[in-house]
């Protein structure tokens, strides 16, 4: 792991972004930031995290052999490398959110977004933007459903430790990528997967609200859902939401 830390920077993601245009930056080269001006999350919203409370950083991926295709496992790989690390931490009712929220006690912890860099029909890397919130004591009110890691486990948690944590789970889980074992990547995720089984309501495009049993996640990466005439349909990202 080779680590740049920023004190103050508008977003990790695309600071490594550009010193990969400049660069030829290797693998696991990691850029964490105290404090992100621009962070982002899915669907382009704003990830807010208090200075030097939590842990923001992006993560320079390579890959030699990963079709497009298959990226749905790569999301699995990424999810489940975060999953495991922070699992170590006991922390109650630990869940990986379609797509790859990280969620404790029904509340949401954690995000990450994954951006490929694509050469014909191959992934050639990822940069992987992740946010957690570590040891932030209290969130804006427009934010009710944020947690901390403190507010869970009553103590202070040393980010570097789980950084540390972080990558080496992350590689363990890209290298079950890499060798293509996706059935066990896909079985992993869905038994972390939050809510599976049970009925919840949705809201799909159309903003038509409807409830529905969340059965999985189909290999094209839909979440597969289960509707009150037993009808099965899957959704893509951006399509549908949890209520």
């Amino acid at each position: 792991m080779f680590l740049v830390k920023l004190n103050a920077i508008n977003s990790t993601s695309t600071y490594l972004k550009e010193l990969t245009k400049k660069s030829t930056m290797k693998s696991w080269t990691v850029v964490t930031a105290e404090f992100q001006n621009s962070g982002r999350g899915q669907q382009e919203t704003k990830w807010v995290s208090e200075k030097g409370k939590n842990l923001i950083c992006s993560i320079l991926i390579h890959f030699n052999d990963l079709k497009i295709e298959d990226q749905f496992y790569l999301n699995c790989a990424i999810s489940l490398g975060i999953f495991k690390a922070i699992s170590r931490y006991e922390l109650p009712d630990l869940k990986i959110k379609w797509p790859n929220d990280i969620m404790s006690a029904s509340k949401k912890m954690g995000g990450i977004l994954v951006e490929n860099s694509l050469k014909g029909n191959l992934i050639y890397q990822s940069v992987v933007g992740i946010g957690l919130n570590i040891n932030q004591d209290k969130f804006p009110n427009d934010l009710p459903n944020a947690i901390s890691m403190k507010q869970i486990l009553n103590n202070e948690i040393d980010r570097t430790d789980l950084l540390n944590n972080i990558v080496t789970s992350l590689k363990e889980q890209i290298e079950i990528l890499n060798n293509k074992k996706f059935e066990l990547l896909h079985k992993n995720y869905e038994k972390a997967l939050f809510k599976i089984g049970n009925v919840h309501t949705f809201e799909d495009s159309q903003m038509r609200k409807f409830v529905a049993k969340l059965l999985g996640v189909s290999k094209q990466g839909q979440l597969l859902v289960e509707l009150e005439d037993e009808t099965i349909m899957g959704f893509g990202f951006k399509e549908i939401k949890f209520l």
